[in-house]
């Protein structure tokens, strides 16, 4: 059974940092590819970043390309999100999702960006 627990958000100002964890289990974490996604209030859920299983290829939207980071560790199964320089179009509900079961999410964790 697939399970997926996101932390480490919460309230920051602008410009400021939080980084994400996504501890992954029921699954053989190393060889897929993991994603994070974020659902800001009255919107859908949308993408925002991929790593590959080994972790040599990311990719970004746009709108956090340059302050954001995804990253891995495999012997952790877990999966990060660093976020900087936050703006408050950043608020929303951040989860992630691997392809070995694209239809799990977790309960995703809380960024507020606000003064």
């Amino acid at each position: 059974q697939v399970q997926l627990v996101e932390s480490g958000g919460g309230v920051v100002q602008p410009g400021g940092s939080l980084r994400l964890s996504c501890l992954a289990s029921g699954y053989d974490f190393q060889t897929y590819s993991m994603r994070w996604y974020r659902q800001a209030p009255g919107k859908e859920r949308e993408y925002i970043a991929f790593i590959t299983d080994k972790g040599d290829y990311t990719h970004y939207v746009d709108s956090i390309k340059g302050r954001f980071t995804i990253s891995r560790d495999n012997a952790k199964n877990t999966v990060y999100l660093q976020m900087n320089n936050l703006k408050p179009e950043d608020t929303a509900v951040y989860y992630c999702n691997t392809p070995y079961e694209a239809t799990t999410y977790g309960q995703g964790t809380q960024v507020t960006v606000s003064s």
